[in-house]
């Protein structure tokens, strides 16, 4: 795959022994777009974005990510697809004894980097998420507003098209957090975003659309401008929630 690559889900249900985490889940995110992903904890926020990535597979629908010549693959089945998609969790997979570029490193490695570009990749991740003052620095010495750059430099290094923001400025200080906005929307430009915020104002600043879950099920996707007529976002997201 090339170019602009869509996400669509359809029709996704994923369950958890007994519990029926997310169902029927159905939505699209279109290159070029980052879309917000709304709902009360519990909603199934998490669960949707882990099948997205691959990292879990899906009990039914499907999830297909789809280059601008209509070529589909799903993340979970294909290394190729999976390989398309950069994952910032909410809590952060990094490793504090290892230092910034060490790290960094790693991933392109588990991520398929060619040995020949890992150097140049790494230089660029870490400047687009501006660690690379910080490369020869310990992760576990790292302030919590770095620590976060770090996992978004990791979720770079491969040059995704697809990215899949989990909380990405939870913990960050106000300067931080507008920094971060800044370069979520820098890189939405060009990639295809999903970024989940209980912030509705963050979600306002850098989304046109979103998919809001209750109960593991979509309630309603839109555009933010249509389901804030006369409202807030806060106002109609609470109305969709409650019912």
């Amino acid at each position: 795959m090339t170019g602009g690559v869509a996400v669509q889900l359809t029709g996704v249900t994923r369950r958890f022994g007994a519990t029926t985490a997310i169902e029927g889940v159905s939505f699209d995110i279109r290159p070029g777009e980052v879309l917000g992903l709304l709902g009360p904890n519990g909603a199934g926020k998490t669960t949707t974005m882990r099948v997205l990535t691959g990292f879990l597979r899906p009990d039914a629908g499907t999830v297909r990510l789809v280059d601008g010549g209509g070529a589909g693959a799903d993340p979970a089945e294909d290394p190729d697809a999976r390989r398309l998609v950069g994952y910032v969790p909410e809590a952060q997979a990094l490793y504090s004894d290892m230092g910034v570029g060490a790290f960094l490193l790693h991933c392109a490695r588990l991520r398929g980097v060619a040995r020949r570009r890992r150097r140049p990749a790494i230089r660029h991740a870490a400047h687009q998420a501006g660690v690379d003052g910080v490369l020869g620095q310990r992760i576990g010495t790292l302030s919590r507003g770095f620590r976060q750059r770090v996992a978004l430099a990791q979720a770079l290094v491969h040059d995704p098209r697809v990215l899949v923001l989990d909380e990405p400025t939870t913990g960050l200080d106000p300067r931080q957090v507008v920094e971060a906005r800044q370069l979520i929307a820098r890189l939405g430009r060009k990639r295809t975003v999903l970024l989940s915020s209980h912030l509705l104002s963050e979600v306002t600043q850098l989304c046109k659309r979103v998919v809001v879950l209750d109960g593991g099920r979509v309630v309603t996707v839109g555009e933010v401008a249509t389901l804030t007529e006369g409202a807030s976002l806060e106002a109609a997201y609470l109305r969709l929630v409650r019912g």
